[in-house]
């Protein structure tokens, strides 16, 4: 018998997530408005895209990948764990918040666990695993079998804001655009620099601008580290990376 999946969103985690889960499962993602189920079921092939939660029910593990807002997470989680059948296995996609806090929320902390998957989810291998203290050794197993079906290598991280890859990251990230600042290098030359220099795939700068520098400024709050005020002054002037044309670089 398939294995059912339910996804709750319809960003880019949640699609990519879809897409990666498709071969293997039977995928159902939910869409909040038409207008985010019309551009999923355009961009996520080989799911089916509802409108109700109930929709989920039939699922083995259902996902949450809605925005990362403590008060959205918890609110999803608490109509998951009223409409969901108690077996019923439920993930997180946060990597900021608190996971017992989430656990608890959804009622059903002995089935439940975060599951951090990275962007694009098709072609990153790694998924941060987060189990609150609850959760029983039937529910790690299950999610561990599901990073494995999905063909990507689970590590089990604790319970603390940012994980391990945020937690190390984005102060990094942040680093590079104070050293825009003091030193006069471009974007292009300090992107170059870790690039060659140091063997990264994505220069520090076009990668907070891939992220999105609304998310990015989310993330550093949520692990304490200290935000640079430029990333502040190009959101307030819309500029929030590549989703909308512009941040370090312009797309277009």
């Amino acid at each position: 018998m398939a294995h059912q999946l339910g996804i709750v969103g319809s960003g880019a985690i949640a699609r990519g997530l879809a897409r990666a889960a498709a071969e293997h499962h039977e995928v159902f993602v939910w869409a909040r408005s038409e207008q985010s189920a019309e551009r999923a079921a355009e961009k996520v092939a080989g799911a089916s895209v509802v409108m109700d939660l109930v929709a989920l029910a039939g699922c083995d593990i259902v996902v949450e990948a809605v925005a990362e807002d403590s008060e959205i997470k918890c609110d999803i989680h608490r109509r998951l764990g009223e409409l969901l059948p108690p077996e019923t296995i439920v993930a997180t996609t946060t990597s900021s918040l608190s996971v017992a806090e989430l656990a608890h929320a959804s009622g059903r902390a002995d089935r439940f666990a975060a599951l951090h998957v990275f962007n694009p989810v098709e072609k990153m291998k790694l998924v941060e695993l987060s189990f609150p203290d609850e959760a029983t050794a039937e529910t790690k197993l299950a999610l561990h079998r599901l990073c494995e079906r999905l063909e990507k290598i689970a590590v089990e991280v604790p319970d603390a804001a940012g994980f391990v890859v945020n937690k190390l990251l984005f102060p990094y990230l942040f680093d590079a655009v104070r050293l825009l600042e003091r030193n006069g290098i471009d974007a292009k030359g300090i992107d170059t620099c870790m690039k060659l220099g140091a063997g990264h795939p994505m220069g520090p700068l076009a990668l907070l601008d891939f992220v999105g520098l609304d998310v990015a400024v989310a993330i550093g709050e949520s692990i304490g580290a200290d935000v640079p005020a430029r990333l502040r002054e190009l959101i307030a002037e819309g500029k929030l990376g590549r989703k909308a044309g512009e941040g370090f670089y312009s797309y277009g």
